[in-house]
């Protein structure tokens, strides 16, 4: 047998550097391409728990808006008693020392403040006009709207310090359960809401850069406040236009940014308009784009952070609702 046939033949250190090099580069071709699904993947679940966060916020607050002054079957709120357990640890009261959580729906000028609105703030008067906002931890330029409402549906079923309005259609009184003065008899009973939203510059810690849109809120329990919630982050500018009925036909006829007290009284709608971000940069993306909102001043973020607008029209129902029945009774 020859011996020839039973020499073997490999690769030679040539072929082998080139198969070296190939492999790597399709490793690399492949760690690129799961580096990018990854990526992408980020950006997208960033994106959309933004506007998740941003749909929950405009779903929050104009709910509140649209039923801002609803007080159930009253009509006449001269007719409300104020109990005497209404007792607060923590009032938004303004520099002139007026309650807002409990001044119920109107104010010492007669006005209704069921719907209250300040425009493109400054801190000091944010905090002036409300007393438990803090002016560090306000954004300047934008809005705050304030709601004074009930929750739409009765409660059979009370815990101590829950604040209600109990009526009967005709009188009514708010309380901090348990309450304390004569009941209205038959009665229902619901829960005082009122809500004052605002831009936080952070969301869960001072200085982390997140913003946020938070409301203070009636809470109530051994000790009866207003508190801080936030419903979303990374929202960084609240603006609001309201729908002015002057002439009281039930259209709108005037759209303003910062209507009085007085006008606030015969809102008919408000146009909501959040501005949103990401929670986390994206690297491979520049955000440079002009945003003109309402009569905001203009803003280029010239970051790395994706945002959308996000705009909504409600009817403030019963502000109105309350004005034609008061007119049917004058």
């Amino acid at each position: 047998m020859n011996s020839s046939s039973f020499k073997q033949s490999g690769f030679t250190l040539i072929e082998l550097m080139i198969a070296m090099l190939l492999g790597l580069f399709l490793t690399g071709a492949l760690l690129t391409m799961l580096a990018q699904a990854r990526q992408s993947f980020q950006q997208d679940e960033n994106f959309a728990r933004m506007q998740d966060e941003s749909r929950y916020a405009m779903h929050e607050i104009t709910n509140d808006v649209s039923m801002a002054g609803f007080v159930g079957d009253i009509t006449v709120l001269e007719q409300v008693d104020l109990d005497a357990t209404l007792v607060i640890d923590e009032d938004c009261e303004d520099s002139a020392g007026e309650s807002f959580a409990f001044n119920l729906f109107h104010s010492t000028a007669g006005f209704d403040t069921s719907l209250m609105a300040l425009d493109n703030i400054t801190t000091a008067d944010a905090a002036a006009k409300f007393g438990c906002l803090d002016e560090a931890e306000l954004v300047e330029g934008t809005d705050i709207v304030a709601v004074k409402k009930l929750e739409g549906a009765t409660t059979t079923s009370l815990a101590n310090g829950d604040v209600a309005l109990r009526y009967n259609g005709t009188v009514g009184a708010l309380f901090v359960h348990p309450i304390d003065g004569a009941v209205p008899t038959p009665y229902e009973d619901r829960i005082y809401s009122p809500a004052i939203y605002f831009i936080r510059n952070y969301t869960n810690t001072e200085g982390d850069g997140l913003p946020a849109l938070c409301r203070k809120v009636l809470k109530g329990g051994a000790k009866v406040v207003m508190e801080t919630e936030c419903i979303a982050e990374g929202v960084e500018n609240l603006q609001v236009e309201y729908g002015i009925d002057s002439d009281l036909d039930g259209s709108v006829d005037e759209l303003l940014t910062a209507p009085t007290q007085e006008q606030l009284g015969n809102a008919i709608s408000a146009r909501v308009i959040l501005l949103a971000r990401t929670s986390e940069a994206d690297r491979s993306y520049t955000d440079n784009r002009t945003y003109s909102l309402s009569n905001a001043d203009d803003f280029v973020p010239d970051d790395s952070f994706r945002r959308r607008v996000y705009t909504t029209t409600v009817p403030v129902q019963n502000i109105r609702n309350r004005n034609l029945i008061t007119a049917a009774y004058n």
